[in-house]
């Protein structure tokens, strides 16, 4: 059979749904007549009934729980009005404006006068009275500069590199900037030594230290508070009342200086760390006169398989001037405030071990991991963001690196010379006058006079037993 040849009698056909949406129709006659001549393919149009738009727009209304749902947008009958009626200027736009730029730019006097006339009252007070408090110390004007710049607009959760947000471009510069000069300000290697700067204050900053690495329940070891220790090192009250968070969340046991002499008593320090075995073990404190044997300290460390954290906040900046022992070259983790010999805002700064174990530590670092490599960055980075604070506070990182940098200066370390200059003329005048000091003397900025001896107590008196003195 030639089937090339033959004429068959297979038809198509195409029938279009008058539904606009259903799919066309495919008809097949399969009998083969070979007398038929073939039928050409055709595509059978639609009569129009007049009533095709009306199927259409039943067949697009959908029934949803029995509400009908169309879902073709409806025609407005009415015409549009007139676009340049319909988008004309609210003729009150320009006076709110004018209000709302008026009020931004208005300085503090003209905005809240109540206000600055109590702040003008308080500098007034800062300029010409004699207050001796160890914790405070006067800032440059660059610095208070950049704590009342632009830079407090923006959020930045997170690390350098590494935010939550955008447009954090310049922020990361900052950041990264303040990290270098806190390094160099202290002569520290950058492959040894990392350091964060977003802590709102020493105290959160030792809190970001307990909580990377500990666990709820583990032991530290600091000074004792009425020995001049800090309330963050785990106080707690002689009624057992816990004051910190460090104590509420840890185990706390004190260490204390000797009574008669006011120095720290290294022979029961170990004893008792031998046998309370700490996991952090905090070297520094909030009035202590003397230098601290770091030495010592690592050795104690190293017996009972703790990690030696210091707290230098008050004598951070003779630290960097050289004018004072340093604990970077002993201690694993260094914690400071950046307000006080430093001269910089109101926050704290962390520094931390990286890179490889520098020597054998009797535990294992940091929640049990035990590896050749310090892992206290990750930790204490995270510890520090997102487990305890939000968004840095950019304005004062910035005002940071402004300090940091003048303390790479001649000028700041003869500052800081003069400072323990005029502690020591203050000790001696005292002491000609029979003043009792303990320890007799004084090693950095502040000293303490005992007025135990003139019958004043705590308890009857606002002032503390201990007068703490610092001289600028």
């Amino acid at each position: 059979m030639d089937l090339f040849h033959t004429k068959s009698g297979l038809s198509l056909g195409f029938t279009k749904s008058s539904i606009a949406d259903d799919p066309i129709s495919l008809q097949m006659d399969t009998t083969f007549r070979f007398s038929v001549s073939p039928v050409p393919l055709q595509l059978f149009e639609e009569k129009d009934d007049g009533h095709r738009e009306n199927r259409i727009e039943r067949d697009e209304e959908i029934r949803i729980w029995g509400q009908s749902m169309c879902v073709k947008r409806q025609r407005d009958p009415k015409p549009l009005p007139n676009p340049c009626k319909r988008f004309a200027p609210d003729p009150g736009l320009d006076q709110r404006r004018a209000a709302v730029r008026s009020w931004g730019s208005q300085r503090l006097q003209e905005a809240d006068p109540e206000l600055s006339e109590i702040m003008s009252k308080e500098k007034q007070r800062q300029f010409l009275g004699i207050e001796l408090i160890a914790s405070e110390n006067f800032v440059c004007r660059a610095v208070m500069e950049a704590l009342g710049s632009h830079l407090t607009n923006k959020y930045s959760e997170g690390m350098p590199g590494a935010r939550y947000y955008t447009g954090n471009h310049f922020i990361d510069q900052i950041e990264s900037l303040c990290q270098d000069r806190a390094l160099a300000a202290f002569n520290l290697d950058s492959d040894k030594w990392g350091v964060n700067v977003q802590p709102y204050s020493c105290t959160s900053a030792n809190f970001a230290v307990y909580t990377a690495l500990l666990l709820p329940g583990d032991r530290m070891m600091g000074l004792d508070s009425p020995s001049g220790g800090h309330m963050s090192h785990g106080w707690y009250m002689p009624s057992g009342k816990k004051v910190s968070a460090a104590s509420i969340f840890f185990e706390s046991f004190p260490y204390k200086v000797n009574p008669q002499t006011g120095f720290i008593d290294y022979n029961k320090l170990e004893e008792k760390a031998l046998d309370y075995r700490p996991k952090i073990l905090i070297c520094g404190g909030s009035s202590y006169p003397r230098e601290w044997d770091y030495a010592r300290f690592r050795q104690i460390a190293d017996r009972c398989g703790a990690v030696l954290m210091c707290d230098m906040a008050h004598i951070s900046g003779l630290v960097a001037a050289k004018e004072c022992a340093s604990p970077f070259d002993y201690c694993d983790i260094v914690t400071s405030t950046t307000h006080k010999s430093l001269r910089g805002p109101r926050g704290g700064i962390i520094f931390y071990r990286r890179g490889a174990k520098s020597r054998k530590q009797g535990m294992c670092l940091s929640n049990g991991d035990c590896t050749d490599q310090l892992d206290f960055e990750e930790k204490i980075n995270f510890a520090v963001h997102a487990s305890l604070q939000g968004g840095p506070h950019n304005n004062h990182i910035a005002a940071l690196a402004i300090a940091l940098k003048q303390v790479t200066t001649p000028e700041y370390k003869a500052y800081m010379q003069q400072v323990k200059k005029n502690a020591q003329a203050l000790a001696s005048a005292l002491l000609k006058r029979k003043c009792k000091l303990v320890t007799g003397g004084t090693d950095n900025h502040l000293l303490l006079w005992d007025l135990t001896t003139l019958g004043l107590t705590g308890a009857c008196s606002k002032s503390q037993i201990w007068f703490i003195y610092v001289l600028c």
